[in-house]
């Protein structure tokens, strides 16, 4: 089984100074709770929610940014977060992982997900040359 991964950017805030960012940031409470809700529903238990410093967005003003990441299928990057949508990342993930290629049609990302995307990126081939 390939390993699906959920980076969760820790220093997203609409308040924060990216240098100021800490445990107060919006990202990092997205990701607090993202854990805390896998803890409590077994049916999340196989994503692998990982923290990361920065993803970037915030140059463009998006706040709480989370990527799907896994190889050779395709890249979700999904901006804009608040705790309303814990459930359908969660449900997401779910949806990409039984997914052969990551694909997920628009019509079934769960909830308004589909608002916040805001890039999907083609898988990178098993060998670049």
């Amino acid at each position: 089984m390939k390993l699906h991964t959920l980076f969760v950017c820790k220093s997203c805030s609409t308040v924060l100074d990216h240098e100021e960012a800490d445990d107060r940031a919006e990202g990092n409470q997205l990701l607090l709770k993202l854990l805390e809700t896998q803890k409590n529903n077994s049916a999340y238990s196989t994503v692998n929610i990982e923290p990361v410093g920065c993803l970037w967005s915030c140059v463009k003003k998006y706040s709480c940014a989370v990527s799907f990441i896994c190889p050779q299928k395709y890249t979700y990057h999904f901006v804009d977060l608040t705790e309303e949508n814990i459930i359908e990342l969660l449900e997401f993930s779910l949806l990409y992982q039984e997914s052969q290629d990551g694909y997920v049609l628009p019509p079934k990302l769960p909830g308004k997900l589909r608002s916040h995307l805001l890039v999907r990126i083609h898988p990178t081939p098993e060998t670049i040359a």
